[in-house]
């Protein structure tokens, strides 16, 4: 009775363990950031935008698109404009660097999603 008993409290710490090492392992140095909201800042010396006043910093390889997911100039966007930002949190330098931003009409809820494919 006293090995049964002792055997499950081994088998749940390796458990326990190994769940709690696996994401810490495989954690990578990038991860993909998500984020719907109103520019509220832009700043084209610094490149960088301000939505849901988080700072986003953007480069020569963000595409900007429009509500139908078309490339669009980049010069399209303004201040006081709904967006939807998919980007990479780069922890290193600290900074969330967006590979794709789109503009969109207003803010888009749940029941509207299925309308925009590339809102995950």
């Amino acid at each position: 009775m006293l090995t049964l008993t002792l055997c499950r409290r081994s088998i749940l710490l390796a458990i326990f363990l190994s769940l709690f090492i696996s994401p810490l392992t495989f954690a990578s140095d990038k991860a993909i950031v998500t984020l719907q909201g109103i520019v509220m800042a832009l700043d084209w010396d610094k490149k960088t935008i301000v939505v849901n006043e988080r700072s986003i910093a953007f480069d020569q390889n963000t595409i900007v698109h429009n509500q139908k997911g078309s490339p669009i100039p980049r010069e399209n966007l303004r201040a006081k404009a709904w967006v939807y930002i998919e980007g990479a949190k780069d922890r290193a330098r600290k900074k969330i660097v967006a590979q794709k931003i789109y503009l969109l009409p207003k803010y888009i809820d749940e029941k509207e999603k299925h309308r925009y494919p590339f809102i995950k």
